[in-house]
């Protein structure tokens, strides 16, 4: 019996021994569990807190880089459009009666969001659509642009005039300059992102304020920046950012400003001016509430062990709705709730990168004059109306395609698609269904949609080449094609390509005389004797070959190098007459083309006359051809006929090339005291058709009464001929005769024919 109680009691004792056992190793599990929790908590948070640190510094980063690029387009974008709005001004521009101009320029001050617009002359005489200040030419951009440069000055308060010269021709005229307030510039760097709680400003590489902020609470005076700390990392930081901005490179850093308060600093070079965005947002920008939670979270963890997994959940909820918050500044349009840019070339980066050539296309739609929509029915109307379109976008792609607006008044589509023409048709349906919207409105009005295609031939290409050839494509179209879908041709590619390269030859073609003079004759009608030549340029590169005028002269026209390429070609005449002199040869009278850009200044013909003179060239000799092009208006009209009579006085002889092209071809023979008309060639196409020979015959029996000598050009057989020297011709110029001709094969055709 002892035996058995005893076994029992031991029994017992063991029992309660185990179970004790059993409750200190769990509880010393329990206290090792919590402890390893709360050590895996704390250092998840202080993992979790460097992601949020590293997150908010690729926000930020990310949103600057977007603020800089929007601020960059719409400075080039307000340089494009003035100097599209100085080349209206040279056209309008009236220095007897500027009032039509002045208007012209308050109307565009106010569509082109400046706050004035004057224009200077070479002087000290301007004009302005508000008051300026006295002193405007002392300001360094005025005087830039002066030089021929574009230019930005600072005024008081952080005013900023852009300038750009008024060219006449290769000389400044005067300035175009457009001021922008300090008020103007900072909608220009406002932010919508960061909650409100962002600052941003414009400063320059030497770190002087250009563009400060509307305000600069709740963290601390932007001059405080850049003030002596003892933190070594900070003040390291702050100048490897000051090195960074004179090599144009981009950076950010997080650093604790002299109140104490954390913050990141984002910098971004602008293309424009040697100008820096500052971007400053507090550093717990997305951490703040997450912070808070994660000391809640370690207080329950510290008392209940099953609540501890619950605040887990409750975190990861929390920190999904960051994320989807993060996600939504990003990547979601805030206008139309739909794609931005961001979203849309990551989008499309995943539907091509496992895409044949051919199976997508990039799609830009352009709305036409999406503003006249703000201004007519308020911005309000204007927000409606692009939602709508997202909207009508969104429900006319499918999955594996994608919609964004990008601007104002553009969208991008990623639409699988590989045949142009069903493209087309889709687009065009797409159109009507957009401009559904509206109809059933009071006043309705229709969006005109400008699409611009490109079929994608290599998916791996950057999102953003896509994109601009579709955009390229929008742009490259006539008034005739407003709502055509155009596409992406490689030739206008190619084109511009070409023409750098003419233009980089040019110079050197110049220096090598590449370029070269050759002679077509002017033949006698009725005696066959030679009366003249036509100096015609020909470009013979030693690499190129033989480039076309067809290719260059309209090039250098546009772009102004005509006007050195004529003198070039009117030196070497001088050069052959001087030397046909010098030889005891037969001087002919050579005829030289002159472009309308030398019309653009007075001093026009001083070059020709000092050439002339340098070659001892006599008067009549040498022949300037002008076109009727160069009479465009009644100014025109006017300056070419003081230039004719300065030709005369300087012994040229002056002949009307291509008459009979336009439409005033008598009037300006009536107001202009040529030497010789020269018959556009279209008149001897049908020599036998009634109607032309009488418009021949008469103009040449005016011609005849007004003592002006006749020449058709373009004359190519003997019927053309023959009908020439029935109406009495003077001389003709053509393949009849002869093409054109080097000067040592003309003049031995010279001499083969006197022989």
């Amino acid at each position: 019996m002892k035996q058995d109680k005893g076994q029992g009691t031991i029994r017992a004792y063991l029992g309660k021994s185990a179970s004790f056992f059993y409750y200190k190793r769990l509880l010393l599990l329990l206290a090792v569990l919590v402890l390893l929790i709360i050590a895996l908590a704390v250092w998840t948070a202080s993992r979790l807190q460097m992601a949020m640190n590293k997150s908010t510094q690729t926000y930020v980063t990310d949103v600057s880089l977007q603020l800089s690029n929007d601020i960059d387009f719409r400075l080039t974008k307000q340089m494009e459009d003035m100097e599209l709005l100085e080349d209206s001004i040279r056209q309008i521009y009236d220095h007897e009666n500027p009032e039509p101009l002045k208007e012209f320029l308050r109307d565009k001050a106010r569509s082109m969001d400046f706050d004035a617009l004057l224009i200077t002359d070479e002087g000290s005489r301007f004009f302005s659509t508000a008051p300026l200040r006295n002193d405007i030419f002392s300001l360094s951009g005025i005087q830039a642009s002066l030089n021929g440069q574009d230019g930005v000055s600072f005024m008081d308060n952080q005013e900023i005039l852009y300038s750009i010269p008024i060219r006449r021709g290769d000389d400044v005229v005067g300035v175009l300059a457009g001021k922008r307030s300090k008020e103007n510039m900072q909608q220009l760097i406002q932010s919508v992102s960061f909650s409100g709680l962002g600052l941003t400003c414009i400063i320059h590489q030497d770190s002087h304020v250009v563009i400060s902020p509307t305000n600069l609470e709740p963290f601390m005076r932007l001059d405080a920046l850049f003030s002596e700390t003892p933190n070594s990392d900070t003040a390291a930081s702050i100048r490897r950012m000051q090195e960074n901005m004179k090599r144009q490179q981009p950076g950010v850093f997080p650093f604790t400003a002299v109140n104490g308060t954390d913050l990141i600093l984002a910098y971004n070079p602008l293309a424009s001016y040697d100008w820096v965005l500052l971007t400053l947002v507090p550093a717990d920008l997305i951490s703040a509430q997450t912070n808070a939670y994660i000391w809640q979270t370690f207080l329950i963890i510290a008392g209940i062990l099953a609540l501890f997994v619950l605040m887990l959940a409750v975190f990861a909820r929390i920190f999904r709705g960051h994320y989807r918050q993060l996600e939504r500044v990003a990547f979601v349009d805030p206008v139309t709730g739909g794609m931005n840019n961001t979203a849309f070339q990551i989008r499309c980066r995943n539907l091509l990168q496992n895409a044949s050539s051919g199976d997508y296309a990039v799609v830009l739609l352009h709305i036409k004059d999406f503003k006249l929509i703000n201004e007519t029915y308020g911005r309000e109307a204007g927000d409606r109306t692009l939602r709508y379109v997202m909207k009508a976008l969104e429900s006319e792609t499918g999955g594996e395609e994608a919609a964004a607006r990008t601007a104002a008044d553009n969208f991008y589509l990623c639409l699988k698609e590989n045949e142009p023409q069903a493209l087309c048709r889709r687009l065009g349906k797409l159109a009507e269904a957009i401009n559904g919207f509206n109809r059933q409105a009071a006043k309705p009005y229709r969006l005109i949609l400008q699409p611009g295609a490109y079929m994608v031939e290599d998916p791996a290409a950057d999102i953003t080449v896509l994109q601009d050839r579709a955009k390229t494509a929008s742009r490259n179209r006539s008034a005739a094609e407003d709502e055509h879908c155009k596409f992406y041709d490689a030739a206008f590619t190619q084109r511009l390509l070409r023409e750098r390269e003419l233009n980089d030859l040019f110079e050197p073609s110049l220096e090598n005389g590449d370029f070269q003079v050759f002679l077509q004759p002017k033949v006698g009608v009725n005696n066959g004797e030679i009366g003249g030549a036509e100096a015609l340029v020909r470009w013979i590169h030693p690499a190129q070959g033989v480039i076309f005028p067809s290719d260059f002269i309209p090039l250098f026209e546009k772009n102004g190098r005509i006007r050195s390429l004529d003198l070039y070609m009117f030196e070497q005449v001088c050069k052959t007459l001087r030397d046909w002199a010098d030889r005891g040869r037969q001087i002919l009278p050579i005829s030289v083309n002159l472009s309308r850009e030398h019309f653009r200044s007075d001093d026009a013909l001083r070059p020709l006359q000092a050439i002339a003179s340098r070659y001892a060239i006599a008067p009549g000799w040498i022949e300037l051809e002008l076109t009727e092009s160069s009479f465009f208006d009644d100014h025109g009209i006017a300056y070419v006929k003081k230039q004719i009579d300065a030709m005369h006085q300087m012994g040229f002889l002056c002949s009307l090339d291509d008459f009979g092209s336009g439409y005033s071809s008598l009037g300006l023979l009536m107001e202009f005291d040529v030497d010789v008309i020269k018959f556009d060639r279209r008149f001897f196409r049908h020599v036998s058709r009634k109607k032309t020979r009488d418009v021949v015959s008469a103009m040449v029996e005016l011609a005849g009464r007004l003592g002006v000598q006749t020449v058709a050009e373009g004359i190519e057989n003997e019927e053309q001929l023959a009908f020439l020297r029935e109406v009495g011709c003077d001389l003709v110029q053509g393949y009849v005769f002869a093409k054109p001709m080097p000067i040592e094969a003309f003049e031995a055709w010279e001499d083969a024919r006197k022989s």
